[in-house]
């Protein structure tokens, strides 16, 4: 396992610039009125501190209109709980105390959906499984046959448009259309649940994939973060990893690709849009993708958001409007901007991941998501859910309660 790594480059600039929020674990001694779980945190300067005080989720945070002034007061109830080299040191699943704090995904009640085939590679990939039927072995014949016919017809077409609905009329006569270019180029954003709420793992966990899948991969991408009534307040990296053998035999088996234990990545933390970090810089986020395997396999590759077809704005409308709400807010992933195809063993079988492959997925304003890859039911289970983020908040709210009483 390649342990190799700087510390100092998971946040830019260890967060002297930006304003970055999310979640860490805080043990008994070290948490606000002594309980102990999962705090909201504020990281600046290289410290973190706990702003568990003032908001119980990080959902409450985002959708409140006051965040930007409680991070200014300096007050005493903003504790400081570590450095944040240190604690992200301890974030290294190898690595991990849990008597000293730990980050944890960034988000918590939010909804967590993901949008899919917004990137015109992608999108292609997408036709490529449902030809192939899941079987890898068929990919290339099929990559080259599709390309070839409809690829660079694609990168110029607005979705919805009358020239996207004379072209989809077209490729119905030749016989090509696929649900994947329905979604691709038509007026509807494919969206789907990506995992449940406190589902989500963050930096340094292992990611999971299911025993018996021989054909996936990680699929890198922008999350947006958005409140409750739809506004886009800031981004993080997010990994939704896919088993592209199982949606390739069906688009009904999407639950199974999708949503498994330790499916979705996101992290390292939220950065929150200021002065420093606005929508238009996510507009222009170049993410990168780096895979090393045990075996010495090594992939690298990069793209951008200003590839995507549909824009953030778009997307978050069609999540959120009359006919949806999300009282907690949502975050949103906004479509992998390549899917891996380096061949990694026999010539046209593809990519798949071997256990414990390093993903690293970076962007120089969001920083890096590391994870590394293991079996669903090899890695830790999922066991905080709604109930018992209910139970901590109780036991929380009742101890403040008799402190102020005494």
């Amino acid at each position: 396992m390649n342990q190799d790594m700087d510390i100092k480059e998971i946040i830019p600039d260890h967060a002297r610039i930006g304003t970055w929020v999310g979640r860490c674990h805080v043990p008994q001694e070290l948490a606000f009125n002594n309980v102990e779980g999962p705090h909201v945190v504020w990281v600046k300067n290289g410290e973190v501190f706990d702003l568990s005080y003032y908001y119980k989720s990080t959902s409450q945070l985002i959708s409140s209109d006051s965040y930007m002034s409680v991070l200014t007061t300096g007050d005493a109830n903003i504790r400081k709980i570590g450095t944040l080299s240190d604690i992200l040191n301890n974030t290294l699943f190898y690595n991990q105390n849990g008597n000293q704090p730990f980050f944890m995904a960034p988000n918590d009640t939010q909804a967590v959906k993901a949008c899919g085939v917004t990137f015109i590679k992608s999108l292609l990939e997408r036709v490529i499984e449902e030809k192939a039927k899941g079987d890898p072995s068929l990919a290339k014949q099929i990559r080259g046959e599709i390309t070839s016919t409809i690829g660079e017809g694609l990168n110029e077409i607005k979705p919805g448009s009358e020239h996207a609905i004379k072209l989809k009329e077209e490729l119905k006569r030749r016989g090509i259309w696929s649900q994947y270019l329905e979604v691709g180029i038509g007026p509807d954003a494919e969206v789907f649940t990506k995992s449940q709420p406190f589902s989500s793992i963050g930096f340094g966990a292992e990611v999971g994939v299911l025993h018996d899948s021989s054909w996936n991969n990680p699929e890198p991408e922008v999350v947006l973060v958005v409140s409750n009534t739809g506004k886009i307040v800031g981004a993080a990296l997010g990994n939704d990893v896919n088993l592209r053998d199982y949606e390739g035999r069906s688009a009904l088996l999407l639950g199974e690709a999708k949503d498994q234990n330790g499916s979705c990545a996101i992290g390292p933390l939220f950065r929150l849009f200021d002065d420093t970090f606005s929508l238009k810089d996510v507009k222009a986020c170049n993410v990168s993708l780096t895979i090393e395997g045990e075996d010495g396999f090594l992939l690298e590759d990069a793209s951008d958001m200003g590839s995507i077809s549909r824009s953030p704005e778009d997307l978050v409308a069609q999540v959120l409007n009359g006919n949806h709400q999300y009282p907690d807010g949502f975050v949103l992933f906004c479509g992998t901007m390549f899917a891996p195809t380096l061949d990694r063993g026999e010539e046209g079988m593809g990519f798949t991941h071997k256990i414990n492959d390093k993903v690293t997925i970076a962007s120089p304003k969001l920083g890096k998501l590391i994870n590394w890859v293991n079996n669903s039911d090899k890695i830790p289970k999922w066991n905080f859910g709604i109930n018992a983020f209910v139970d901590y908040t109780y036991k929380r709210m009742t101890l403040s309660q008799r402190a102020e009483n005494a």
